[in-house]
């Protein structure tokens, strides 16, 4: 049977793809140059592979070919498995990637274009043996998705882990590194907190080792890990950029996701490997929804995917291929006429008329001005136009705080990505399913961002909306952002 997620759990494995991927991005213009320590890093492009801004690099393109196998519900131990993933590795080795690691590049090289699972080890030992060591960082940075697969099975992501990893790297201590943050990932997600080493332990291969190696990653500041092209000095280097970097207090506890891969990437050396690594875990533990709109917005990259695609794919590993409500994210259309209770919503905001606030049936026939469609629901694959472009959040219609463990960021980070959106000249269909809680609470928070004062705003989006009273939970976001001055 699937594993039952909360919603708060749903949404940190759908952030351990999409921090990953992010990170990735992110550090892709920064690898092997010179960091200055206070830099601020943005989605630059750039670097080894001369990409292009937002686009992933080999870290993320193999965690995609582990992550739509896993999708399928597969036991990723299987040999019919560790087939497919081997396939998916070559296939993305085939269109000649622009920065592929020496390790992973010299395997695949040998295994050839249509390898099975068994080839691909065999050839990563006869690399092995030819230089004697094969414990560089290429399968700790793509291991993420395999902790989503086994959320219900500690013991059997020890082995799925260690498997993958000797696909291309056959060093004990690189398969280790692999079981050993899966461990801490799915601890995170299941649990909403980063693990101690106790709570790990149990699983652990070699672990007075690893006991030793997490410690001193605690204890030395994260520029000591400088020699992180190998899975030991990567994966502490992760480790020590998240637990020396502070969490925000009196605010957006979240925002320790941004600040953690930020200290990543300031380590300097293979910084999209190592903020890949970091994002991983950071993901698993504040989710999908502290992942900046503005980072997934442009996030792209192998084989022609997006930020809302590894979403998918995330959730899917997780339900061991079984699809969620409505059949998300499975079908085409989500049918929500019956959830409009006779009140299709369509609106323009009251602040601006480059925004329109909606309900879902809108997106049945989207208006010719609109350029971008802001989701605050789930929606069908096909349900948004082709040519618009569609950013989504993850934001639950629930007035329970632990439903939204991220609901104050998120609020501010919609309607920032909408103000966004308006400076670039672009129109904005901003929608829920009904237009009923969570719509009208990111419209009025961006009137207040547009310097309309919360007793304003209120009352102005909700008049124009048929049915629009926030429910409590968002009520209380409200109050609590305008106790804070956002508006002016």
């Amino acid at each position: 049977m699937p594993i039952r997620l909360t919603p708060a759990q749903a949404d940190r494995a759908c952030g351990v793809l999409i921090a990953a991927a992010a990170g990735d991005a992110l550090g892709a213009g920064y690898e092997f140059a010179h960091v200055l320590p206070d830099l601020v890093p943005t989605m630059i492009g750039g670097g080894l592979g001369n990409f292009a801004p937002g686009e992933w690099t080999d870290d993320t393109s193999q965690a995609v070919a582990i992550a739509r196998v896993a999708a399928t519900g597969v036991d990723l131990r299987t040999p019919e498995a560790l087939t497919q993933i081997a396939k998916g590795f070559a296939d993305w080795y085939a269109g000649g990637p622009a920065d592929v690691g020496i390790q992973t590049s010299a395997v695949l090289s040998r295994a050839g274009r249509n390898p099975t699972g068994a080839e691909m080890a065999e050839a990563a030992r006869v690399v092995h043996e030819r230089s004697g060591r094969s414990a560089g960082n290429g399968s700790l940075m793509r291991t993420g998705p395999v902790a989503l697969a086994y959320l219900d099975d500690p013991e059997g992501l020890v082995e799925a882990a260690m498997a993958i990893s000797a696909l291309t790297h056959h060093q004990d201590i690189a398969q280790q590194a692999c079981a050993v943050w899966c461990l801490m990932i799915r601890h995170a997600v299941l649990n909403g907190e980063l693990p101690t080493y106790d709570d790990i332990a149990p699983w652990v291969p070699n672990g007075n080792t690893w006991r030793g190696l997490l410690l001193e990653a605690e204890t030395k500041p994260p520029s000591s890990f400088t020699r992180n092209g190998w899975a030991v000095g990567a994966l502490q280097a992760a480790w020590s950029a998240i637990t020396h970097t502070p969490v925000p207090t009196g605010g957006h506890a979240c925002g320790h996701l941004v600040d953690s891969i930020t200290t990543a990437i300031r380590i300097g050396h293979d910084t999209d490997t190592v903020a890949a690594i970091a994002g991983a875990l950071l993901g698993a533990r504040w989710g999908m929804s502290a992942v900046p709109a503005t980072w997934r917005r442009v996030l792209h990259g192998w084989p022609g995917l997006r930020a809302r695609d590894l979403e998918h794919l995330a959730f899917l590993a997780v339900h061991h291929g079984a699809a969620g409500k409505y059949g998300w994210p499975l079908v085409d259309h989500i049918d929500y006429t019956h959830l409009q209770y006779g009140l299709p919503a369509l609106a323009t905001h009251p602040h601006d008329d480059g925004v329109l606030i909606s309900g879902a049936t809108v997106l049945d026939a989207v208006p010719d001005e609109v350029d971008v469609v802001v989701s605050l629901c789930l929606t069908g694959r096909t349900q948004v136009p082709a040519v618009v472009e569609h950013i989504n959040f993850r934001l639950m219609d629930q007035a329970e705080p632990e439903q939204n463990p991220n609901l104050d960021f998120v609020l501010m980070d919609a309607a920032r990505l909408v103000a966004d959106l308006r400076d670039e000249g672009k129109t904005v269909l901003l929608h829920c399913v009904a237009a009923h809680s969570r719509t009208p609470t990111v419209a009025i928070v961006y009137s207040m961002l547009r310097g309309v004062e919360l007793k304003d705003a209120l009352p102005a989006v909700c008049g124009v909306l048929p049915a629009a009273p926030p429910n409590r939970g968002l009520r209380n976001a409200l109050n609590r952002l305008s106790a804070k001055g956002i508006a002016g």
